[in-house]
């Protein structure tokens, strides 16, 4: 093979690796485009759901300032009561010790924080954990949300229904004292159901799976007995 006929040959296998390496460049540089875009779309989606998420609700009047729960008394040992009110377990607490929380709150020792969280709802057709718990958000409004919770669980519906109607609701809380009409309104127009999914996000994200769950100042209360109660209370507040 001539010099020359060489020196062609060369310069066509390097022209080739050359225009394969501007190639591969290429094609390296629209994958980094492309994720990138994806990446600051994402992150963009992210911030405004979380954004939505965290700021897309009204908390009602009694609520801490996390706007988790309800707040009931002033005393220095805090008790976090997440309860849904479809729950059986959580009516048999309120049952053996509801009366001990009570007077924990009136004796000064404890304030309580109630979180109606709703994890129940697929055992409801109609959402129920969700409609009762926006409805004590309505209750919270009417200064009646402790009557309303009484009544809530002393009228509780079997798991697997329709639940109690908005109609029944409204009856409960005419019922505790509430101002039907304005009650009513706010039951229908489901003004506090974006607050349950606050409250029942962020007591997910406390670690709470499972209803009731109580703790006193942070932590799991395993004896939920008004006895064991009072004595988580006290030690707590020593």
């Amino acid at each position: 093979m001539s010099s020359r006929k060489q020196q062609k040959n060369a310069a066509r296998v390097v022209r080739e690796q050359l225009a394969r390496e501007r190639r591969r460049r290429r094609t390296l540089w629209t994958t980094i485009a492309a994720v990138l875009v994806l990446v600051i779309a994402g992150g963009i989606g992210w911030a405004v759901y979380s954004s939505q998420k965290s700021t897309g609700f009204t908390a009602p009047p009694g609520a801490n300032d996390a706007g988790t729960g309800i707040v009931e008394g002033t005393g220095k040992v805090t008790i976090d009561l997440y309860e849904d009110y479809q729950c059986p377990a959580c009516r048999q607490f309120q049952e053996a010790s509801g009366a001990t929380l009570k007077q924990l709150v009136s004796e000064g020792k404890a304030k309580v924080v109630f979180h109606p969280v709703v994890f129940l709802n697929r055992f409801s057709t109609t959402e129920y954990s969700t409609r009762s718990a926006a409805a004590s958000g309505c209750a919270a409004k009417g200064g009646k949300f402790t009557e309303f919770t009484d009544q809530l669980f002393a009228k509780q519906p079997p798991e697997n229904s329709a639940g109690l109607s908005n109609d029944e609701l409204i009856d409960i809380g005419a019922g505790v004292g509430l101002n039907r009409d304005d009650f009513a309104s706010c039951v229908r127009d489901g003004t506090y159901r974006s607050w349950t999914e606050h409250v029942t996000d962020e007591a997910s994200k406390a670690g709470v799976t499972s209803t009731p769950t109580i703790k006193v100042n942070g932590r799991d209360v395993e004896d939920r007995s008004p006895e064991g109660l009072r004595a988580a209370v006290e030690a707590a507040g020593k």
